[in-house]
């Protein structure tokens, strides 16, 4: 997860400090953002759903805390999601892959029907409330889907076909009342009124280089509506 500390802008006090404004991440992400911001990493400290051996592609015995192993990815520098407090950070984003839909809610199983964390689901609902931008990628626009019926969102398409393999995912979000809106891996959507920013990532068989980009731009539109 993602957030930034906040600033001054306009006639708005956004932060009563001078430290730089700060972003928070769930498990951190390759994307862009201005370096007068700072990250703050957050992850839930629960099992993993299932450890996957990545080289036979299949599940292993093993147990592994989501905390634990997104530390690794953020060097150590993480806080357990339990601890975070809205009220110090600008903004929320939370980067997609498959622990959004198997450790941060149960859509890998249920779909629709799944629910989500409450940790994750109070943290996203508090920065609803309080206005603030939310970053969403790949799967994880699945999580204000069902959070925030009628909002806008964005998984890249919704006709399923070798460059979208994924695009089934949109359909069952419109299935939750939300609109799908069709975009390029390198653009992105943004609802003005729910605050909501989302590009689609890994959903796209795209290169590299073009999903980058598309976070890129997530990020920094959160960060311009911070």
């Amino acid at each position: 997860m993602t957030h930034f500390p906040r600033k001054e802008r306009g006639g708005c006090s956004l932060s009563t400090t001078s430290a730089p404004p700060k972003l928070a991440v769930w498990a951190i992400a390759s994307a862009k953002y201005p370096p007068s911001f700072k990250a703050e990493v957050y992850a839930p400290n629960v099992d993993q759903m299932h450890v996957v051996d990545h080289v036979r592609g299949q599940p292993t015995q093993e147990k592994r805390n989501v905390l634990v192993e997104s530390a690794r990815i953020a060097r150590g520098n993480i806080k357990d999601l339990a601890k975070l407090d809205v009220k110090g950070l600008d903004a929320l984003i939370i980067p997609g892959g498959f622990g959004v839909a198997k450790n941060l809610s149960t859509w890998a199983t249920q779909g629709k029907n799944c629910t989500v964390s409450k940790e994750v689901e109070d943290v996203l609902k508090a920065f609803h409330a309080a206005k603030k931008p939310i970053g969403l990628c790949c799967i994880s626009p699945v999580l204000a889907a069902k959070i925030f019926p009628g909002c806008e969102l964005t998984v890249g398409h919704d006709t399923e076909c070798e460059k979208w393999p994924y695009a089934k995912t949109a359909e069952t979000m419109k299935e939750l009342g939300c609109k799908h809106v069709n975009k390029h891996v390198t653009e992105i959507h943004v609802d003005a009124k729910n605050k909501l920013v989302t590009t689609s990532a890994f959903m796209c068989n795209a290169p590299i280089h073009e999903i980058y980009d598309g976070i890129g731009k997530m990020v920094k539109e959160v960060v311009r509506l911070a």
